[in-house]
């Protein structure tokens, strides 16, 4: 299970996600970013579990200038693992 949780300011907009990211939800998290005016932030602090489609999405966000934001270290080195194995 995972929730999205969006609050927002004048400035900034953050998604606080909870729960597992799979590659089924990434539509919808899709959508809440398309919605996103101004910077985006995706707040991960309470992400417990993800496969490698949301961590191949996560660093392509990133790419995109989104904010990775309580990144637990395990995604973080899956990302750069996949973005070096992308490089190859």
């Amino acid at each position: 299970m995972w929730k999205i949780e969006k609050c927002s300011d004048s400035q900034v907009t953050i998604l606080r996600i909870s729960g597992r990211i799979q590659a089924a939800y990434l539509r919808e998290l899709q959508t809440e970013l398309r919605s996103c005016t101004q910077k985006t932030i995706l707040d991960l602090e309470h992400v417990t579990l993800v496969d490698r489609t949301a961590v191949q999405f996560l660093g392509l966000c990133e790419s995109n200038g989104v904010e990775l934001r309580n990144c637990p270290l395990y995604i973080r080195e899956w990302i750069l693992g996949e973005k070096n194995s992308a490089s190859k």
